[in-house]
């Protein structure tokens, strides 16, 4: 079956495309370590203006550094819907909606005023904390540790579920045999014991008095040491597991799907199988052989 070629886009946009979406050329680079410095700028802006004495004495300097750094972003989010050849699969995708969310809650402000809505506002200031999390995608090895985390959600899953069942035994147990009279009035305050036991935090708020409470305690306490490696041996092995030797990759986006990283000799999506952009001069005849068909 043939893959439906997509419909002809402006040069410009193509352009646009690479470069934003692209690393893989000079432009792209550069429009990428651009937006870095701007997103590291944001997040210490943020910081500082959480510090009381800094947000005093330079208000109105991080008020005009936080608009210039959101229009900024503001324009390279729409420049991206703009080139994206799906815009409302980039909008809806995980970097869509965290770089929607990190020039939110600034244009916000706009529509609350301050002083009725204080509250509300600057709990809408934190949300530009997001901004850090769009440096993911210029890191490489973070796409290593989400493959693991999905390769390993089922054990995970399974893992959890066991702790669950644990904490449930223990707090009832707890709460049968210490009462309220020792502090556990009720079994989820006894559960919430349990996990802070078993993940050897030990607030010591609460505490069983009795020699079976205790007992139970010591239990709880010696499981936590041996429940805590097993997740982490978990997410290794599938780490270890995804660092072998693989096929050597580009930073290639996929025009269709959004799809980043395929093999340097890839001319079409390893995923939905759409022709790569950046391939496309080399696939001139292949892309007239498909229109016209044989003779």
């Amino acid at each position: 079956m043939s893959i439906p070629l997509p419909p002809a886009r402006a040069a410009w946009r193509n352009r646009l495309y690479q470069i934003i979406f692209e690393a893989d050329t000079p432009a792209g680079k550069a429009f990428d370590v651009g937006l870095i410095i701007c997103i590291l700028v944001s997040v210490a802006l943020v910081m500082l203006d959480s510090v009381q004495d800094i947000h005093t004495r330079f208000h109105q300097e991080l008020w005009v550094a936080e608009w210039v750094v959101t229009v900024l972003f503001s324009a390279e989010y729409l420049a991206r819907l703009l080139s994206a050849p799906r815009p409302w699969a980039y909008a809806r995708s995980l970097f869509g909606v965290i770089d929607l969310l990190s020039i939110l809650p600034t244009l916000l402000m706009l529509l609350f005023p301050e002083l009725a809505y204080l509250l509300t506002i600057r709990a809408l200031r934190l949300l530009r904390i997001f901004r850090i999390f769009k440096l993911g995608r210029y890191i490489a090895e973070t796409q290593i540790i989400l493959t693991a985390l999905r390769q390993s959600r089922q054990k995970i899953t399974v893992f959890l579920t066991a702790v669950c069942v644990l904490v449930v035994m223990m707090g009832s147990t707890l709460y049968v045999v210490e009462g309220p009279a020792n502090g556990f009035t009720s079994i989820p305050k006894s559960m919430y014991w349990a996990i802070v036991t078993i993940t050897t935090v030990g607030y010591g708020d609460i505490a069983p008095k009795t020699p079976l409470g205790q007992l139970v305690a010591s239990l709880a306490m010696i499981s936590g040491y041996a429940i805590i490696a097993v997740p982490t041996g978990i997410v290794s092995s599938e780490l270890i597991r995804g660092e072998r030797p693989r096929a050597p990759t580009r930073p290639v986006t996929c025009p269709h799907c959004l799809l980043e990283g395929h093999q340097d000799d890839a001319r079409f999506c390893r995923a939905c199988g759409a022709a790569l952009l950046s391939a496309a001069p080399a696939l001139g005849a292949a892309d007239k052989t498909q229109r016209s068909g044989p003779g």
